[in-house]
């Protein structure tokens, strides 16, 4: 598959600690990507760098190559058109304390002017997409604040395809939440690669192996290990992975 995502000899650093060495990672295009590995080993940092969240931090540096459909993302972009390119789905539920359609429409209406038969349809496509429609359809108007944990993470996972983005990025989305709604957010990340490229940070080892195509493990802010998942479970060629999959460590 072309990658859609294309990192060389990347360094990032907070300050003087370096926390990523040398990740050189191509990611393909419409494929569920898991990283995983131990705390504080560098897979959050990664996955913020490939949207420039971590500019928000001060004192931080990158070195290297960041390339999103061949461009480099810290020197050809707009960082808010990147973000509208490279969505985030975050940890924790994060809605706004606004309407379940105004959580829906605040990033349409951000980018571009827009009329509210259009706004409408988009609204109800990304709560569709999110498989979130039937259950909201008639609470469109009250407080998103109102809906359970897994509610709000598929709102805001609708929030991100409302501005019909080419990646997903998702930092522990099911983390905070209970075994059904993890289920079914499991299954939404399954159909949303059909159009979607996803790159999930996960400590869940059987949920990385259930959703995703392939996986890279970090350790010490390095990737040890980057493969189609079956291999990387099955027949890991570092030992580190292996002891780690194994529950050996991590």
């Amino acid at each position: 598959m072309k990658p859609v995502i294309n990192v060389n000899n990347l360094n990032f650093y907070y300050g003087k600690v370096r926390a990523l060495k040398n990740i050189s990672i191509n990611i393909p295009a419409k494929r569920v990507t898991a990283l995983i590995g131990p705390s504080g080993c560098g897979k959050s940092t990664f996955l913020r760098v490939l949207n420039r969240m971590n500019d928000l931090i001060e004192n931080t540096k990158v070195e290297g190559e960041v390339l999103f459909n061949g461009e480099n993302i810290y020197k050809d972009f707009d960082v808010i058109e990147l973000r509208k390119k490279i969505g985030m789905v975050f940890q924790k539920p994060n809605p706004f304390p606004m309407s379940v359609y105004d959580n829906i429409a605040y990033g349409p209406r951000l980018h571009r002017k827009i009329n509210s038969k259009e706004l409408d349809g988009i609204v109800q496509k990304s709560l569709r997409g999110a498989v979130l429609w039937d259950e909201v359809k008639d609470r469109i108007r009250d407080n998103a604040l109102g809906l359970s944990g897994g509610q709000q993470q598929r709102l805001c996972i609708a929030r991100s395809l409302a501005v019909e983005p080419d990646v997903l990025l998702m930092d522990e989305p099911t983390s905070a939440l209970d075994p059904i709604s993890t289920v079914r957010i499991e299954e939404l990340v399954k159909e949303l690669k059909e159009k979607y490229t996803i790159i999930i940070v996960t400590h869940n080892m059987q949920q990385a192996g259930r959703i995703s195509d392939n996986t890279a493990f970090f350790l010490n802010g390095e990737i040890v290990e980057y493969g189609p998942t079956q291999e990387i479970f099955c027949r890991p060629g570092d030992k580190r992975t292996e002891d780690y999959i194994t529950g050996r460590f991590g």
